[in-house]
């Protein structure tokens, strides 16, 4: 296994096309990377959800895993599972978000995903962060298609139950999925871990990944 870091990260972008998503893909990982850095800036982007209920979830979910953190929110109202019609609104918004930062590290969606809301905009970020390195997080689901990771992030045993008390606590609207629970949650984490030599991790996509060994 071999292990490379990406420098100390001061500036986070982190999107979703739902709420929900990106704390069930990276929500470890953020936490680990907030507590290790105190002030860092998240900008956080959610395509559908906003100015309603769940738009409230996202707020209060996202502030308790960016302790300490510079987070910066936009959610949207792109009507969920219609974001492929809505593609020229989604395209505005990953714009303006890249217009507005220059981000050391980027959390998206994965490009195979199996849900087409994931995979519209995970293809968004493709041609509006060509430069950055992005973590493409994974998303259990009834589909299957979960598949062969590259990158993968340890959880301390700690982070990996904060993580799935999280949501637990923040997203009641979805408590009622007969795939969102503590098992689920945490068992993938420890498939994800096995597989890195930890106890728990979270796995990632990695597209591209330029090297500087001798920097």
């Amino acid at each position: 296994m071999i292990r490379l870091g990406a420098g100390r990260p001061d500036r986070i972008v982190a999107v979703g096309a739902h709420c929900d998503d990106i704390a069930i893909g990276a929500g470890g990982t953020l936490l680990t990377l907030c507590l290790a850095r105190p002030g860092l800036r998240v900008d956080a982007l959610v395509l559908s959800g906003g100015g309603g209920e769940r738009e409230q979830e996202e707020r209060a979910a996202l502030a308790a895993f960016c302790p300490g953190a510079d987070l910066r929110l936009t959610v949207l109202k792109l009507p969920d599972g219609r974001m492929p019609a809505h593609w020229e609104e989604a395209k505005t918004a990953v714009e303006e978000l890249r217009e507005r930062t220059e981000p050391d590290l980027v959390l998206a969606p994965r490009t195979d995903d199996a849900h087409q809301d994931h995979r519209c905009l995970a293809k968004l970020m493709t041609t509006a962060f060509r430069d950055h390195l992005v973590l493409r997080y994974e998303i259990v689901k009834w589909d299957g298609d979960l598949g062969r990771p590259s990158a993968y992030q340890p959880l301390s045993p700690e982070v990996a139950e904060r993580k799935v008390r999280l949501l637990q606590e923040h997203y009641p609207s979805q408590r009622h999925r007969p795939w969102y629970d503590r098992e689920a949650f945490l068992g993938l984490a420890r498939i994800r871990g096995i597989e890195c030599h930890a106890r728990y991790a979270e796995a990632f996509d990695v597209a591209k990944l330029t090297l500087n060994l001798g920097g």
